[in-house]
């Protein structure tokens, strides 16, 4: 049956194309060429009936006849060339392409097999595929739309989005799943209006193909993509720099000069040249084209459709990535690099210079030891001028440079640029570097640097920077780079650095073992010490006179302490010579005693007192700790990081009694060794705090009596916390406006004391005797009385086990006497004896372990002496009185 004219109905033209074995549905008569049924998805895989063929056009109203490609058709392939591809010659070249690359034969009998021509002009060729399924819809051709050609619609797109890309397919596939209107279709089928005719054969006459035949017609299809996918980073090196006049890449150079047959000359054989398109066939390929060179408008590539050879098919190549293919087996940076390598020994491009860095981050200012970070405030103490000129800083103007591409360098390299001071704020200290740094409150800190930090650190204040070869100009440049962690590791994991060693952070002006004053805020290199004032430091006259003296005293005593209800001038005294103690802490190393400030009830100023050391120099303060293990924890934490002088523990509960072993070594050596919370590596630390404790009716045992420096306050009177009348007001609020001059005021009576000769006061404090004996002589010049004036009746009075001990002990001498007893005979002492905490009497057991530990320790004048029963065999106890100086020898 030929079907080249319009047939009286469709039912024929059904009847004929499912009797090839195709799936047939009518199409919608609206120009939409879209199946005219409720959904055509289950034709997709079974084929309509002859009884769905009388419905459909039994009745001769339809106009439009179509099939579904790919399997349910019998793995039906279309070709379908575009009328715009027909109208610009594309079809005819693909045509000649055939017969060149010997594919003649194929391409006339897919074209004489089964043609139909669109209203438009399109030509669809429909071809059986032996041997694999139906492949889906593919785009084989494209070109950019020219603006001549933009409908309203499109021209409205690219008024909206300026960069779209209005594109024309010329030709395409239909295969699996697809649908294709076909002759004698008519009338309203098509927009146009036209019929669909048919140019040769029929269903009947298809041509059965191989893949590999569809596959080499695709590949002439192919051939005429004016589209093809764009370069990527895996086929061409990425965009390059401009090298300085006179410099050419290897890469480019190669572009330039070489040939395609001397790139791809073993795996490829040129065809024939059409303009400026070469087609290529691979060498043991018979017939067909495998690639195509000088296609693309741009640039001169390589396009292969075969995905038989060692290139990536339907991928761009330019000479360069082809070159680097097939010499290096991959197209990566590095081998890139390699190919440029390679092409420059060969003689290719030119070796341009380093690129240096151009752009490096830079300080907002000048680095400075620290010291320009604080505002002095420069406001004179009463009596005093100023003195002329300000703090010696240590200023680095630039930044240094680190080449760091070879770590072994550049680690020896940071270690010079620290030996040459060009790091400002890094010190160190055992344990490693670290820096200071202030909290939000203005609190001076210590960071001990872990890799994270110092590499950050060295990021803000060293250019650091590697030496690459640069993939874009094939030379070598400079590159900011941060120093890699393991480096940064390796040089915390030294035993020592070529820092300037930090010491301690001091809040106000401080004496020098020298007698010299250090108040320069920041780093003073004399001591170690970094100066952070907590109040802005008033400068001094260069010679302390007396009325300055006495100006500061009555600061200091006639109003910041003038209404607190001391109990005796040793209480006055003793705080006093704690508030000046963190002036002179380095110039009277060691340890101090623990500062323990009571009273006998709520609101008599122990708090006040204790925030007068935070608001002059900065206080640390920590709950107390309900044991030892808890009261460790808390002590290194504050040493470790802090920098405050004064660590307090405030508002211990009412009468308790401290007795803790881990404050008896921590105010009696001059060191403090733990591990640190959450690591495994322990740390020793200088023990240069001063340690305040405050509550009501606190009293001692054990060890800490002799290491306590007592402030007691007894306001006698109800309802403290109502009086008035103060000499200066609101305590807090004046301490607000005059820190900064009760500070000079302190540091005046210490220089006025060194002024003097600097004379101190033997005094016996145990492991305080130094520190006690520079603080008698320093109250001793101020004039005031009291130091240590009371110490052996209030120790007496507020250590509850020496108040026992001495109480049992004039007992047992009283009832006694001097003769060696039992156990079980003391116990007989039962209103003296020590009891258990629960108020039991002590078992004799118990009751010697008491005695073995106190023996030879005098309680006021008796002490405790062990004497051995060879005839019991036991030990015996007796208690002996001491003899004062001149007594005839016997016991009294």
């Amino acid at each position: 049956m030929t079907l080249d004219a319009e047939p009286a109905n469709l039912r024929l033209a059904a009847a004929e194309l499912h009797d090839a074995g195709l799936c047939v549905l009518p199409v919608k008569a609206d120009g939409t060429k879209a199946p005219d049924v409720r959904t055509w998805t289950p034709y997709k895989v079974n084929r309509s009936t002859p009884q769905e063929h009388d419905q459909w056009f039994g009745d001769g109203r339809r106009t439009g006849i179509g099939i579904v490609t790919g399997a349910v058709s019998g793995n039906i392939e279309l070709i379908e060339f575009e009328g715009i591809a027909v109208r610009e010659g594309v079809l005819d070249e693909v045509g000649e392409l055939a017969h060149n690359s010997g594919l003649g034969d194929l391409w006339e009998a897919v074209t004489t097999g089964w043609a139909d021509q669109s209203p438009s002009g399109g030509v669809h060729y429909k071809v059986v595929v032996e041997g694999r399924p139906a492949a889906g819809n593919t785009k084989l051709a494209r070109r950019l739309a020219r603006e001549d050609e933009y409908t309203p619609e499109e021209r409205q797109r690219l008024t909206e989005r300026p960069n779209t890309k209005i594109v024309r397919v010329l030709i395409e596939t239909r295969g699996e799943g697809g649908f294709v209107v076909i002759a004698p279709s008519h009338g309203a089928t098509h927009p146009s209006g036209k019929p669909y005719l048919r140019l040769a054969g029929g269903p009947a006459t298809m041509a059965v193909v191989t893949p590999d035949d569809l596959d080499a017609l695709y590949a002439l299809c192919r051939a005429h993509d004016a589209m093809p996918t764009e370069e990527r980073a895996k086929t061409a090196p990425r965009p390059k720099r401009e090298l300085p006049a006179g410099y050419v890449r290897p890469g480019d150079d190669f572009e330039n000069k070489a040939d395609w047959s001397e790139i791809i000359g073993e795996e490829f054989e040129p065809l024939f040249t059409r303009g400026r398109t070469t087609y290529w066939r691979r060498k043991d390929k018979p017939r067909g084209i495998s690639a195509t060179t000088g296609h693309a408008a741009d640039r001169d590539r390589l396009y292969v459709f075969s995905t038989s050879t060692v290139f990536d098919a339907e991928t761009p190549y330019d000479k360069f990535a082809a070159y680097t293919l097939l010499t290096q087996g991959a197209t990566t940076a590095d081998a890139f690099k390699r190919a440029a390598a390679e092409l420059r020994s060969k003689g290719y491009g030119s070796e341009p210079p380093r690129q240096r860095l151009s752009s490096v981050p830079r300080q907002a200012g000048p680095f400075t030891d620290g010291s320009s970070a604080l505002d002095p405030g420069p406001l004179p103490v009463p009596d005093e001028h100023e003195a002329a000129g300000g703090p010696d800083l240590r200023i680095v103007r630039n930044k240094p440079a680190l080449d760091i591409t070879n770590e072994a360098d550049a680690i020896d390299g940071l270690l010079d640029i620290m030996a040459s001071g060009q790091l400002p704020d890094l010190y160190k200290r055992a344990t490693g570097p670290c820096w200071v740094y202030q909290d939000d409150q203005g609190n001076p800190l210590v960071k001990q640097l872990g890799t994270d930090n110092l590499r950050a650190y060295l990021g803000d204040h060293v250019t650091t920077y590697q030496v690459v070869r640069d993939p874009f100009t094939e030379g070598t440049k400079e590159v900011r780079e941060l120093l890699m962690p393991k480096t940064c590791s390796t040089i915390l994991g030294r035993r020592d650095w070529p820092l300037l060693p930090l010491r301690g952070i001091v809040t106000s002006p401080v004496v020098r073992p020298d007698g010299t004053l250090v108040k320069a805020p920041g780093y003073d290199r004399a001591t170690g010490l970094y100066l952070h004032p907590r109040t802005p430091i008033r400068r001094l006259a260069p010679q302390v006179s007396d009325e300055s003296v006495a100006r500061a005293k009555d600061i200091v005593l006639g109003q910041m302490l003038a209404d607190f209800p001391f109990v005796a001038d040793s209480d006055r005294a003793q705080y006093l010579g704690a508030l000046l103690c963190p002036i002179i802490r380095p110039y009277s190393p060691g340890p101090t005693p623990l500062v323990v400030i009571t009273s006998t009830s709520q609101g008599s100023g122990k708090t006040l007192l204790k925030d007068v050391f935070g608001r002059l120099y900065g206080l640390a303060e920590t709950p107390w700790a309900e044991n030892d293990a808890e009261l460790r924890k808390a002590i290194t934490a504050k040493m470790w990081d802090c920098g405050d002088p004064v660590i307090a523990m405030d508002n211990l509960p009412n009468g308790h009694i401290i007795k803790s072993p881990i404050l008896s070594s921590l105010v009696t050596n001059a060191t403090w060794s733990d591990r640190l919370l959450g690591s495994t590596s322990s740390v020793t630390m200088p023990n240069d705090r001063l340690w305040v404790l405050t509550g009501n009716n606190l009293r001692t045992g054990g060890d800490n009596l002799r290491r306590t420096l007592w402030v007691r306050l007894d306001p006698d009177c109800p309802n403290p916390d109502q009086r008035d009348n103060f000499t200066v007001g609101d305590l807090r609020a004046w301490l607000a406006d005059n820190a900064s001059t009760i500070v000079a005021a302190l540091v005046t009576m210490v220089r006025g004391w060194l002024a003097a000769g600097a004379k101190t006061i033997n005094t016996r404090m145990g492991d305080y005797s130094p520190w006690a004996s520079v603080m008698a002589g320093i109250l001793h010049y101020l004039q005031v009385p009291g130091w240590l004036a009371d110490r052996g009746e209030a120790s007496t009075a507020l250590d509850d086990e020496a108040q026992e001990w001495a109480a049992f002990l004039t007992d047992w001498h009283h009832k006694l006497g001097s003769e060696p007893v039992t156990t079980k005979t003391l116990l007989g002492l039962k209103d003296t004896v020590p009891q258990l905490h629960n108020g039991d009497l002590p078992s004799g057991k118990q009751l010697g372990h008491w005695l073995k530990a106190r023996q030879g320790r005098y309680f006021e004048d008796l002490k405790v002496v062990m004497v051995y029963d060879s005839h019991l065999k036991q030990n015996t106890w007796r208690v002996e009185q001491h003899l004062a100086v001149g007594a005839t020898g016997t016991e009294q």
